[in-house]
């Protein structure tokens, strides 16, 4: 038998169907990293890989992130041996004459996120880690905490961090600045856009981070606090929850998009939180089900190493996509999903029999986040306004693509140099000499006018593009208009499929069109009428560079195009199903026509608000 590295996965064989089994996973999660916890139990280090921040934060973090599943797991009593690992780690680490000492929070700093789990365990599970704290002990983790909340947290989702050290503090009863505490509450209220929307922080992009970051964490406040904004955090979930359970396909699959995305089931997290939080925002079968069936989507893929550490990646590990702020210890981040370990056996998230929600209308727009989700057999895909982030590695192909599947992912490219051998998946790439190339980073301007989005954009100073996106499901339709100021090479790419070994795939490329056939899937891309011609390739992606399988075919469209107006039209399609070669690929869409979408977009047109300037909206 050839090893599968997806036996590793502390996940596989699970049902992951029961609260038993939800602890059972976690459980198996937690114990590869025993072996990995310092003499002093303060730092937990998983290997010899480093993040932006210093070697101490990376190992506090090691130790902090996994009480987000073990904090819930405490206080739904549920049996854990290691409880005294934590108490004596907490103790050394807050020490400043211990050796396995964190270090002192002095600005900004990776520390107060981490702050905010041990926070958390605080204020949930105070018997396990802070009862059996001696005097000397409990001052130093009070003076610690007072000591990190006096600076200045990122104008983000990092200012509920200080807000869960302050609900920790108010527990254990210790005196503090708490207008400190209102004044985040506060501040976090300018990030709400409406309809149960966020953006996280003063920034042109809405992502995974609003359901498993600001409703997370505003949903768990509401639990322990008893207030207005506990109020209003219930309120907008259950607005969320309508939008956001359509970003999830029938066998659990979310899209992936965004930064951050080794945080894997940490996507599920909203859905646990509402369990939490007793806020039954959709029946709670369906919450249950959208919860579990996301776990369990993850149950087959290669996600440890050969001992059960969870790796930096999304599907299989893969340090390429991952953020400069990711340590080894940053997936563990995903042990969120297990917030529902801390409700009885006999609340109704685990009694309610699951049940998959309503199927979707065919086409779901979405204004905040600028999409346009779609049902294309099993695979719900977002066409995407594009949004922005240019702080990230990656930051354009996690956020400003044309699309992105629950099926297929997206693709990062393994070298700017490189653009006869790019992925382009969902994207239009502009070269100017063969080598290099420019995609879209940015928009100038962004619409959904019903359900089709607009976007204007510039890959160069002297390139205009204004980009119409129309979903004709399982197709999407693209009609780009640019105006260039010299010739340049083009490449436009479909959704990239898994390939096999030796060759196997079906592979097919002519004028217009190219496409490829899988072991289970079927992608195509095809020319709808174009203004200049433009020739079909089945490009083997280089390896590594998708997200959730390692090996890609991804069919492209290239071309030329002269100084002055062209008109592309291509429709893509991918599916769940080979034998699409012979069906719904024969049955292309008919292009739009370029007045009435114009028409359109100006007489019905609302911007996005992903890509409002902050503080612009209503």
């Amino acid at each position: 038998m050839t090893y599968d590295p997806a036996s590793a996965n502390p996940l596989a064989g699970n049902p992951l169907e029961t609260r038993a089994d939800m602890s059972r996973a976690l459980l198996a999660l937690f114990d590869p990293l025993l072996g990995c916890f310092s003499k002093g139990n303060a730092r937990v280090r998983l290997n010899g890989a480093a993040a932006h921040f210093d070697r101490a934060a990376a190992d506090l973090e090691g130790f902090a992130r996994p009480l987000w599943g073990l904090a819930p797991l405490g206080a739904g009593k549920g049996d854990f041996a290691h409880w005294h690992r934590f108490a004596e780690g907490l103790a050394n680490g807050t020490d400043p004459a211990h050796p396995e000492y964190w270090g002192t929070v002095n600005g900004r700093d990776q520390r107060m996120v981490e702050l905010a789990a041990l926070g958390f365990a605080l204020a949930l599970v105070p018997e396990k880690i802070w009862e059996p704290l001696d005097a000397r002990a409990r001052g130093n983790v009070i003076a610690y905490l007072k000591h990190a909340r006096q600076f200045d947290y990122a104008d983000n989702n990092w200012k509920f961090f200080r807000i869960f050290v302050d609900i920790a503090l108010d527990r254990l009863g210790v005196d503090f600045d708490r207008s400190l505490t209102r004044q985040y509450l506060e501040e976090l209220e300018g990030f709400y856009i409406g309809e149960g929307w966020y953006r996280d922080g003063n920034v042109r992009r809405i992502d995974h981070y609003i359901p498993f970051a600001m409703h997370f964490y505003g949903l768990i406040y509401s639990k322990l606090v008893d207030d207005d904004y506990a109020k209003r955090y219930r309120e907008r979930a259950v607005l969320f929850a309508r939008d956001f359970r359509h970003w999830f396909a029938a066998d659990g699959a979310t899209i992936p998009f965004g930064r951050s995305l080794t945080y894997r089931f940490a996507c599920a997290g909203f859905w646990s939180a509402l369990a939490f939080a007793d806020v039954e925002a959709l029946p709670w079968g369906e919450v249950k089900h959208l919860c579990l069936q996301h776990l369990r989507w993850w149950r087959d893929k290669p996600i440890a190493d050969r001992d059960g550490v969870l790796s930096i990646g999304f599907g299989y590990p893969n340090l390429l996509m991952s953020e400069s702020y990711n340590s080894a210890g940053s997936p563990y981040w995903a042990l969120k999903v297990f917030l529902p370990l801390a409700i009885a056996e006999d609340h109704p998230f685990w009694t309610a029999d699951e049940k998959p929600p309503a199927p979707a209308p065919e086409v779901v727009p979405q204004r905040h986040p600028g999409m346009v989700l779609m049902q294309a057999g099993g695979d719900v895909v977002a066409l995407s306004s594009g949004q922005e982030n240019l702080q990230m590695r990656f930051g354009t192909e996690k956020y400003a693509k044309f699309a992105y599947s629950t099926r297929y992912g997206f693709s990062v490219e393994s070298d700017e140099r490189a653009f006869a051998l790019a992925a382009f998946d969902s994207m239009l790439a502009f070269s100017d000499d063969g080598l290099h190339y420019r995609v879209r980073e940015t928009n100038e301007e962004a619409r959904l006018a019903g359900d089709v989005l607009y976007a204007k954009w510039s890959p160069f100073p002297d390139v205009g593009v204004e980009t119409w996106l129309v979903p004709q499901a399982p197709w999407h339709i693209r009609l780009h208009r640019i105006r260039a100021g010299r010739p340049l090479r083009i490449a436009e790419g479909g959704f990239a499929i898994g390939r096999r070994d030796f060759e196997l795939d079906r592979l097919s490329a002519s004028e217009g069109a190219a496409y490829a056939i899988g072991e289970a899937d079927f992608t195509g891309i095809v020319d709808l009428g174009s203004s200049v011609k433009r020739t079909g390739l089945a490009q083997k992606a280089q390896p590594n560079t998708n997200v959730i399988v390692a090996k890609t075919i991804v069919p492209q469209l290239r071309g030329q195009i002269p100084a002055g107006e062209t008109i592309l039209v291509t429709a893509v399609l991918a599916l769940d199903d080979p034998a699409a070669v012979s069906s719904a690929w024969t049955k292309p869409p008919k292009a739009p026509d370029l007045a009435a979408l114009e028409a359109l977009v100006r007489e019905k047109g609302v911007t996005v608000s992903a890509i409002e300037a902050p503080g612009q909206m209503p």
